[in-house]
């Protein structure tokens, strides 16, 4: 016999749905309750804190957006909490743009916007043309109840933030309250032609701001599709504004990488219980993971940790295989600093500590393939679409030798064939920051067809792929996938690679494996 479900009632139907999600916390409600927990706590410091290394980087930043954009108003969202699960909440990670503008990392301020409000030519911040506020919810007093019911923007919950005068003093910008943000985004907003303010935002990152703004043009008469146009032409300002870094962000590049490498290194120390174990790929990746939080802020990106035929899914995140003896094991990982910058970083390892013969070649015609691209970086005025072409043209060769192309190099290697990209179907090369794929949104005059320059940050990574099921290749290539990627930032005098002190060549690698193993 079943049991029937309880059928609604008058007392069961009394609590609103919106606070459902209030009952596991089984919070006291009385009136002595709540003058209890708003009482008796130490005083808080009042000091401020000193100015932040990156404050004044992040100033010259926000003077060259604002040069950019004369009479106009800026609006760049950090972004909101994201709920994972329920009532459970992502960590915090701000807008790239965000981030670069402010020079606030880590998981500070959800929900924060910085406004650029336009003023008379020169008048501005540093003699720009806009004034830049942040606007931000501060933490509620220890007065109050959301001191202490409140679970996303509590401090008894998540902990202490700086508040308004603490980040004006640390970061060096204006800070007001979010309660004022409305009115800062739509004053004077609308058509320009019959005297409005022209308004341009960082979309979807914020729905709030997205609503605000475009609530503000329709009420305006202003054209949504032209200011979809302009709002676009604003992120890509903030992504070219990325393109070159400038001293403070070479060194949190620096540091990235070279946590990133100290993270490799902790993981391959674990290659002899992976092989043991039914997910092998996981116990990579969770060293590597617990490393990153240790020593940085978080991932840049979801490791991929890829034993065998794995190798060949580019982005191969599952990380759920096994990973077995005779094998090789594609590493491709990045720690994010505080700062929010990341290293991406790329090895290929022979899992047994040897490569086959076969693994050897292709893992050495990667790395020549590699070698070239950086050769081909040599210098600032380089042009950026060379690394690519230089590494393709030396795998091709490689393919042909073999005997794997269908057509002769000349055509392979004409635009009307490009077979050899069966077998490396990805970009060589991509800018780094603050996104692993950073600036994506430059123009591409500015990215692929661009020079390089010094201050420039971007990856090498070619490789080889063959996946099991490849019936155009022998069979002793199939299931082998291997890439290489270095980090390197261009210098006036050259190119740097920053990962350079990971092996790379074979015969490190294999030695490097070997004591790892021991």
């Amino acid at each position: 016999m079943t049991e029937s479900m309880p059928q609604p009632t008058a007392e069961t139907d009394a609590q609103p749905i919106e606070a459902r999600g209030d009952n596991r916390s089984q919070r006291p409600s009385s009136e002595s309750f709540r003058r209890f927990m708003t009482s008796q706590w130490a005083p808080q410091s009042t000091e401020l804190p000193a100015r932040e290394p990156v404050a004044d980087f992040a100033a010259r930043r926000r003077l060259a957006l604002s040069r950019l954009f004369p009479g106009e108003r800026l609006v760049i969202p950090a972004g909101p909490l994201k709920v994972r699960s329920n009532d459970t909440d992502y960590r915090f990670r701000a807008h790239s743009a965000f981030a670069h503008l402010t020079g606030l990392g880590t998981d500070r301020e959800p929900d924060a916007v910085l406004v650029f409000e336009p003023t008379a030519e020169g008048e501005g911040d540093d003699g720009g043309n806009h004034t830049a506020t942040l606007y931000f919810r501060p933490l509620a007093g220890r007065d109050t109840d959301e001191f202490y019911s409140n679970a996303r923007y509590g401090s008894f919950w998540i902990g202490d933030r700086d508040g308004l005068e603490a980040i004006a003093a640390s970061h060096g910008i204006a800070t007001a309250h979010s309660s004022e943000l409305e009115t800062a985004i739509t004053r004077d907003a609308g058509a320009v032609e019959i005297g409005g303010m022209r308004v341009r935002l960082i979309r979807e990152t914020d729905l709030n701001c997205d609503a605000l703004v475009d609530t503000s043009r329709i009420n305006t008469g202003v054209d949504l599709e032209r200011s979809d146009a302009l709002d676009a032409e604003l992120a890509a300002a903030c992504s070219e504004l990325r393109l070159i870094k400038d001293e403070w962000e070479a060194d949190q590049m620096r540091l990235a990488v070279d946590t990133t490498l100290e993270g490799f290194r902790r993981s391959m120390k674990e290659l002899g219980r992976a092989i043991s174990h039914r997910r092998g790929e996981r116990v990579i990746e969770g060293a590597f993971f617990a490393h990153a939080r240790e020593e940085g802020n978080d991932l840049g990106y979801d490791t991929i940790s890829a034993s065998g035929d794995h190798a060949t899914t580019l982005h191969w995140i599952r990380n759920n295989g096994e990973i077995k003896a005779g094998d090789l094991l594609l590493m491709d990982a990045g720690v994010e600093v505080d700062s929010l910058y990341t290293a991406d970083v790329t090895r290929t390892v022979p899992v047994s500590g040897t490569f086959s013969p076969v693994q050897r070649r292709i893992y050495e015609a990667v790395l020549e393939a590699a070698d070239a691209s950086f050769a081909a970086a040599s210098r600032p005025g380089a042009k950026f679409a060379d690394l690519h072409r230089v590494a393709t043209e030396v795998l091709a060769k490689h393919l042909h030798a073999w005997g794997l192309l269908p057509v002769s190099l000349e055509e392979a290697l004409s635009s009307e064939g490009q077979q050899h990209r069966r077998w490396m179907p990805h970009g060589t090369s991509h800018h780094l920051g603050l996104d692993v794929h950073d600036c994506a949104q430059a123009k591409r005059e500015l990215y692929l067809d661009a020079e390089l320059a010094e201050g420039m940050c971007f990856t090498i990574e070619p490789g080889l792929y063959f996946k099991k099921d490849d019936l155009s290749v022998p069979e002793e290539y199939r299931g082998i996938g291997v890439r290489i990627e270095d980090d390197i930032l261009m210098t006036s005098d050259g190119p740097v690679n920053l990962s350079a002190a990971l092996p790379r060549t074979a015969d490190d690698v294999e030695a490097w494996i070997q004591d790892s193993l021991s």
